[in-house]
């Protein structure tokens, strides 16, 4: 049977499908990064990501292609992690930009859609790199364009474009020299394929379990005291996020808040121009949802009978949060000028930036890249007109990029710090004497001088920069490469510091893990001194994961 155009039913299930494959392989794809370092990984970062869009897909009724598009890109956008994930949310964000106005798409439109994807994808990319995702959306995208004028069937149509992305990704390793020396292809591009061969399926009809995209179980009902449910004054904890027709003026949120406050309470909402997310508690969470579906279509609704649950941490949680309400309703100060939001992993590492007058810190890093929405939240609970955020790592400069572009109430400022040691010498650059855009120049600067290694352990065996790594080994990563590789912490450490030097260095900074003693970097220090004794050199307690020490030169 001949099949010329797909409707917004077709479409939801190919995205579905495209993410539950994604989904399944994601490890496989976490196997295809070229660093082998213990770190949160393509696969992962970018299953996240389309899944924040899964979830709210799922729970549509039946949506045409506005409704669909919506939620498509508001759920992958708010949800992304990682370069990756920011790349496929930018991707899917162009594609459902394109369609939302269609109720059919023929391999034209189809076409156009993809053209505008790769055209969003690439503009969210500062410099773009061929040989990654973007090379093979783009190429999937080309020949989308080139054969849909004649394209009467989209079976053979999809089969063809998939079969030419299949073929663009087994070209990546010559186009980027660092995945032929790891004999890999790039897990951006080969997790973007996973997400067209599943669409493909879905395109099919072939089976898949869309019950997976809600993590919903049921937990076992624990009986308390009828005393203790009377203290209970509103039994349903209620949480939704509204997918808004349209943006909520000021005005209606406040009226919406007071209608919430007249049926519960410890309410909080937060809205923005395409979502608004709601959590309150009510004896009447259906008239909650009622008001609610005024404004547009729900997602990710839950509602728990709080007196089924136990006694303490019912009302451990419920002081909490009511004593966090009154301490933001205390916060309703004027702004103050400047604030600052930083990226950070290990409590050692937290509490130099909290001293260093930090506002908000984000907890991650490489284990797991903070979304988008996690920028939101921290840029919302930041009272200041400019905010410079510090993420601290490469693959986390996209997110907050994104989050800088949604936001229009506030100044945002990304420095973009790819380390810790960046980020922490970005702080100590601040003057609060200069405007926003001086400090940014003299962060810039700042951070320009600053080399970082990392010493962490290798997770399988490869090689890259001319190095047989294998598994277990120790290595010392620095900003464009492995410096360093052995069998000894303190060793690659050493070596890695020889590999950053320079004649202007001055300070050597340790920052060490949470699997290091102060032994070992009181050590590493000792050495460290008797080779540079012209350097001041610094030991902080960085208590971060995966990584035995940061380790910077300035």
């Amino acid at each position: 049977m001949i099949i010329k155009t797909i409707d917004a039913k077709v479409l939801s299930r190919m995205f579905l499908a495209g993410a539950k494959n994604l989904e399944a392989k994601k490890e496989w794809i976490n196997e295809l990064n070229v660093f082998p370092v213990p770190d949160g990984d393509t696969g992962t970062n970018m299953t996240m990501t389309i899944m924040s869009a899964a979830g709210e897909v799922s729970a549509l009724d039946n949506p045409d292609m506005e409704t669909l598009a919506k939620a498509i890109s508001s759920g992958s956008l708010r949800g992304a992690r990682g370069n990756s994930g920011v790349i496929l949310s930018q991707l899917l964000r162009g594609f459902t930009r394109s369609v939302h106005k269609s109720k059919e798409l023929d391999a034209l439109a189809i076409a156009a859609a993809m053209d505008k994807a790769v055209e969003t994808a690439y503009k969210a990319v500062m410099k773009p790199k061929e040989g990654t995702i973007l090379t093979v959306a783009r190429e999937a995208a080309l020949k989308a364009a080139e054969i849909a004028p004649a394209a009467e069937d989209l079976q053979p149509y999809f089969e063809e474009i998939f079969a030419h992305a299949e073929a663009t990704l087994a070209r990546t390793p010559e186009m980027l020299p660092v995945l032929k020396e790891a004999g890999v292809v790039d897990s951006g591009g080969q997790g973007l394929l996973e997400v067209l061969r599943g669409a493909m399926d879905g395109f099919l009809g072939k089976e898949v379990d869309y019950n997976d995209f809600q993590k919903t179980g049921s937990t076992p009902v624990t009986k308390i005291s009828p005393q203790a449910e009377a203290d209970i004054k509103f039994g349903y904890c209620t949480e939704f996020i509204i997918l808004l027709d349209k943006e909520m003026p000021i005005e209606e949120e406040h009226s919406f808040k007071e209608f919430l406050t007249s049926i519960g309470d410890s309410i909080v909402l937060v809205a923005d121009d395409e979502i608004v997310k709601v959590h309150v508690h009510t004896n009447h969470p259906g008239q909650a949802i009622e008001r609610a579906l005024t404004y547009g279509a729900l997602s990710r609704m839950k509602i728990d009978n709080m007196r089924e649950e136990h006694q303490e941490k019912l009302i451990k949680d419920a002081e909490n949060l009511a004593r966090q309400q009154a301490e933001e309703e205390k916060e309703l100060t004027p702004p103050k000028e400047t604030g600052f939001i930083a990226v950070s992993a290990g409590e050692g590492l937290s509490d130099i930036f909290k001293e260093l007058g930090t506002d908000y810190l984000i907890e991650g890093g490489q284990t797991m890249n903070p979304s988008t929405e996690d920028m939101l939240n921290a840029i919302e609970k930041v009272n200041a007109k400019n905010i410079f955020i510090f993420p601290n790592n490469k693959n986390i400069v996209l997110a907050a990029n994104q989050a800088r572009d949604l936001t229009e109430d506030k100044n945002i400022i990304v420095v973009p710090t790819k380390t810790v040691p960046q980020g922490i010498t970005a702080m100590i650059s601040f003057v609060p004497e200069k405007t926003p855009e001086e400090n940014e120049q003299e962060m810039l600067e700042a951070i320009s001088k600053v080399r970082t290694g990392q010493i962490t352990y290798a997770v399988r065996d490869t090689r890259i920069d001319d190095k047989e790594i294998h598994e277990g080994d120790i290595m010392g990563i620095g900003d464009n490469g492995i410096l360093a590789v052995g069998s000894s912490k303190e060793d690659v450490a050493k070596r890695t510091v020889d590999a950053m030097m320079s004649d202007e260095a001055e300070v050597i900074s340790i920052y060490y893990g949470a699997d290091t003693s102060e032994e070992d970097a009181e050590t590493l220090a000792s050495t460290l001194e008797e080779a540079y004794p012209d350097c001041e050199v610094e030991i902080n307690k960085g208590d971060q994961p995966i990584y035995y020490y940061i380790l910077s030169v300035e």
